[in-house]
């Protein structure tokens, strides 16, 4: 993990939505509602997170969310390494609290 990176309950939030389902984008307030926490939160998270390598972004296509009616939106997807330093040092907040780690921790096709 690079050292500008705190894990705070909130980025282990962000995370753990990201981590649900590694191969998928999702776009940001999508991000805010597994996380359980407002946009305020959950976007400097995301571009911090992006910044250290755990994170890729993209803007989706213009003419989907014309043709939608709806403002762009920006997809984010946490990488391959991201994925398994997060595992890492989510399972480590866990164990630190004395709590199980959720099964989907260990990586893809995992229970959870």
């Amino acid at each position: 993990m690079k050292s500008s990176l705190r894990m705070t309950m909130p980025t282990q939030a962000v995370l753990r939505a990201l981590l649900r389902d590694p191969g998928h984008d999702r776009y940001g307030l999508e991000v805010c509602e597994l996380a359980g926490l407002p946009s305020g939160t959950v976007y400097p998270i995301l571009a911090r997170l992006e910044q250290v390598g755990w994170v890729e972004s993209r803007w989706e296509d213009p003419e989907t969310h014309v043709a939608e009616g709806r403002p762009r939106r920006r997809y984010y997807r946490i990488t391959a390494d991201g994925a398994e330093q997060a595992r890492t040092t989510v399972a480590r907040a866990y164990r630190s609290r004395r709590q199980p780690a959720p099964g989907w921790l260990n990586g893809p096709g995992s229970a959870g």
